[in-house]
């Protein structure tokens, strides 16, 4: 019996743009191929939206945005909480659409990506008659309080190395507050997020609510950022396409939420549990082949101990599965797409031409099965912490390590990078993990494990990882404006307004 699933026609996932509670195809008819980055297969010839349908998507939101703002938390809480129902009632679906379109290995999409999409839905769902305001204590007479508002019509742009979770991240917060939405994924990989259109639709939200135009990110993206009536764009994606976004959201000032690159320093002392460490920062950096903006690419090893942990973290890195991300006992699969398995390899040539030692991998994998996929094999340099591969965002399955002598050097070492998003640390000694976790400047930090998200734990960066930050509270901040309301109770009018 064969663990691999076939691949199958499976329920068709929406193909069209969906604007204004409808699946319509773009104004000038254009399309593009989506395929499946195991074997390049067609998935689906998807509508492009461009500047045109943007327009026509803002429309639907401004026309939507007065009756959801006014439905009451707890019924826009109830929607949410029906649509997180639904993506577990159709998991399997979702996982495999996720994995054909990403290259996400099956096992993952249905463990951790389908269900953490569930649950961040779930999460905002609740919160949604739970975000309160407040009252400022000020002088005797006065009544101040504080209420947050919804900002109206926000642009949402989503990557294609986690889509269908990060679509749940950028909609949960800015839904259960009150906006309406034009989410933007990638056309590389839009599937799993017209999919979860149709269930919106299917459980209830209002026509107009939310509306997703996949498109390029030079035509639709970039409407999505200058266009007058979006009042917050919220983007994930690169540090220099960051730059352009926070640069052209200032044609009417509209706030902007950043979540970028990152170049995670993942440090090992000397009085870590190796075989966890071992472990855990195989995961950190191999899970989901490495495109990941938090994967700990960075291993800074203690000298005394480094020998002794890459003997181990080669060996099992050695026996990481390569392979069609739908055979259950795949462990890592594709690139999610030849120009970035090329993109890649480029950086394993950089590291040969700055005189770094490839000591495994630095290749595409041989054989037929791998022929004709995005497939790039577990890499692991040695290299100085100024080289180009330790202190640019590979993005990929390629890990660089280095050592240190004493704490000091670790710090300094992590600290060197113009990012700042997440980062992990191996350590017995708490002391010394609360010392570090003080000094490192990241984000978010993780002491023994690495990549835990929660939906209530904030999610974000600092430097050229961005600003803002997704989940939580924080994000429900985020997605609203505070207003302040003065009311004189019983204060006597002050006496220069006196006649």
């Amino acid at each position: 019996m064969t663990s691999v699933l076939a691949r199958p026609a499976n329920r068709r996932a929406p193909n069209q743009l969906y604007i204004d509670g409808a699946f319509v195809d773009a104004l000038d008819g254009r399309t593009i191929d989506v395929r499946d980055p195991h074997d390049g297969s067609l998935l689906a010839a998807v509508a492009l939206a461009g500047a045109a349908d943007v327009d026509r998507a803002v429309r639907a939101a401004q026309a939507a945005l007065p009756g959801w703002s006014r439905t009451p938390p707890g019924e826009r809480g109830r929607l949410l909480l029906k649509l997180a129902d639904a993506i577990e009632a159709n998991a399997d679906e979702l996982a495999m659409l996720e994995t054909r379109n990403t290259g996400h290995p099956i096992r993952d999409s249905r463990g951790l990506d389908v269900p953490r999409t569930a649950a961040t839905f779930r999460y905002f769902g609740g919160m949604a008659d739970k975000f309160e305001g407040s009252v400022i204590p000020v002088e005797p007479g006065f009544l101040d309080y504080v209420v947050h508002e919804p900002i109206g019509v926000v642009g949402q742009i989503v990557p294609w190395n986690f889509p269908i979770m990060f679509t749940s991240w950028k909609l949960g917060p800015a839904l259960a507050a009150g906006n309406t939405v034009v989410l933007k994924p990638s056309e590389i990989t839009p599937l799993s997020a017209l999919r979860i259109a149709e269930l919106m639709a299917d459980v209830g939200f209002p026509k107009g609510v939310v509306n997703v135009v996949p498109g390029y990110g030079s035509e639709a993206g970039e409407r999505i950022v200058q266009h007058p009536d979006i009042g917050k764009v919220s983007f994930t994606g690169s540090t220099a396409v960051g730059k352009r976004v926070l640069a052209g959201a200032a044609s009417n000032l509209k706030r902007v939420g950043l979540e970028l690159g990152g170049k995670g320093a993942n440090i090992v002392y000397d009085d870590a549990d190796l075989d966890r460490a071992v472990g855990g920062s195989l995961f950190a950096i191999f899970h989901n082949q490495g495109q990941a903006c938090i994967a700990g690419s960075r291993l800074i090893l203690q000298e005394r101990i480094a020998d002794a942990f890459m003997e181990k973290f080669i060996a099992f890195a050695k026996t990481i599965r390569l392979g069609d991300p739908l055979d259950a006992h795949t462990e890592m699969g594709p690139l999610t797409s030849p120009l970035h398995r090329d993109r890649v390899l480029a950086y394993c040539a950089v590291a040969r031409e700055e005189g770094g030692e490839i000591v495994l991998g630095g290749k595409a994998p041989a054989g037929d099965a791998f022929a004709n996929g995005c497939y790039v094999e577990p890499t692991v340099v040695r290299a100085r912490p100024t080289d180009r591969v330790a202190q640019e965002e590979v993005f990929g399955p390629f890990v660089s390590f280095t050592t240190f002598a004493d704490d000091a050097q670790a710090i300094a070492i992590a600290n060197a990078t113009q990012y700042g998003l997440g980062g992990g640390l191996w350590t017995r000694d708490l002391s010394r993990a609360h010392k570090a976790a003080a000094a490192i400047r990241s984000g978010m930090l993780w002491i023994n494990c690495y990549k835990r998200v929660h939906p209530g734990s904030p999610f974000g960066g600092m430097g050229a990882s961005g600003h803002g930050r997704e989940m939580g509270f924080e994000a429900m901040r985020q997605y609203t404006e505070p207003k302040a309301v003065w009311i004189n109770v019983d204060a006597d009018i002050p006496p220069f307004y006196k006649r």
